[in-house]
């Protein structure tokens, strides 16, 4: 049996900054309003075929691969993370694998939204406890912008999301006293409805449907979600997740040196840090900066948090996350 760890991180966020009062320009609100409900200040969007959700994944893969230390051909598996893919089908995990011009590897995709990086580094650090495999690249990246209503319509969930991408190589580590100590994974269907993309979907509105249609007032292919209700969810199960993955490993809040929350909603982050009395120096957030990216939103903080220097050698790391589905989980890590 072996541990993993995260052998080298990297992020990437297009150029284009979006702020607030961009927004306002095209959708009836204000910057007040937006910072007032969930934090966000700008994000980044996309600039239409410059970038896509395989090529930012790629350029954040790229730092990960060079700063983890090993070569490219050394990578034995690919774990990729959206609910963004540039295809219905196939998923991105196999054009990051021609991308970087890897080995006939394995890549899977998963489908899990806002905690999706977490159940793709909990499904890489299964492979590499085993020892089937001895380094996996992780990648969590999403394009939003063009999915979304721009619109005042839209305006309740388009001003919070973002595009990016975060990426990490696990590789095997023998000291079981280091790496990934634990994962816990959580979901609770019955709610999925409540945050949902509904079409084009294979048990409803499929695309011969939409085209039939060609309904302008038909909002099923944008998103829907019930931010209070969602909210409600998020602060309990973001709660009951940290402290499983704590009490797993015989640990207190005062182990945590740093929580990297899911970036969904500044105030849900705040509501957990006072929860759990932890110090602004104990968590990290950027949902100021780019919005909510879902799946890349963890990889992107985590990438940040360590170039600044918050996390060092030996700190008790976790990751939350919880979202759409819903599904929620956590790691714990030890530096």
């Amino acid at each position: 049996m072996y541990h993993s760890k995260i052998a080298g991180l990297g992020y990437y966020v297009p150029e284009n900054v979006v702020t607030n009062d961009d927004l306002s320009k095209i959708i009836d609100t204000n910057d007040e309003w937006i910072q007032e409900r969930t934090g966000i200040q700008e994000r980044r969007h996309i600039i239409k075929g410059e970038d896509t959700t395989t090529s930012m994944g790629v350029k954040a893969a790229k730092i990960a691969i060079e700063r983890s230390g090993i070569a490219k051909e050394d990578i034995d598996f690919i774990v990729f993370a959206t609910l963004s893919p540039d295809y219905y089908f196939p998923g991105p995990g196999v054009l990051v694998q021609r991308d970087l011009g890897l080995r006939t590897v394995g890549a899977l995709d998963v489908r899990n939204q806002c905690s999706g990086f977490i159940y793709a580094l909990s499904v890489a650090d299964q492979y590499i406890k085993t020892g089937m495999y001895k380094n996996i690249l992780v990648i969590g990246s999403e394009v939003h912008s063009t999915g979304l209503d721009m619109t005042t319509r839209g305006r309740g969930v388009s001003v919070i999301f973002g595009d990016g991408a975060g990426a990490a190589v696990l590789s095997r580590e023998e000291d079981l006293t280091k790496g990934i100590l634990s994962t816990h994974l959580h979901s609770e269907g019955q709610h999925a409805e409540e945050l949902i993309v509904k079409a084009p979907g294979m048990g409803g509105r499929w695309i011969t449907d939409i085209l039939a249609d060609n309904d302008p007032d038909d909002e099923s292919y944008f998103p829907y979600m019930n931010g209070q209700f969602v909210f409600k969810n998020a602060v309990v199960r973001f709660s009951e997740v940290i402290n499983e993955g704590l009490q797993a490993n015989n640990l207190q809040v005062s182990d945590i040196n740093m929580l990297i929350p899911h970036q969904a909603n500044l105030r849900i982050s705040q509501f957990i840090q006072k929860k759990f009395n932890l110090t602004d120096d104990q968590v990290y957030n950027n949902i100021q900066k780019y919005g909510n990216t879902t799946a890349a939103s963890i990889p992107i903080a985590l990438t940040e948090a360590w170039e600044k220097g918050k996390i060092k050698l030996g700190d008790t790391v976790v990751l939350a996350a919880f979202g759409s589905g819903f599904t929620w989980g956590s790691a714990i890590i030890k530096w």
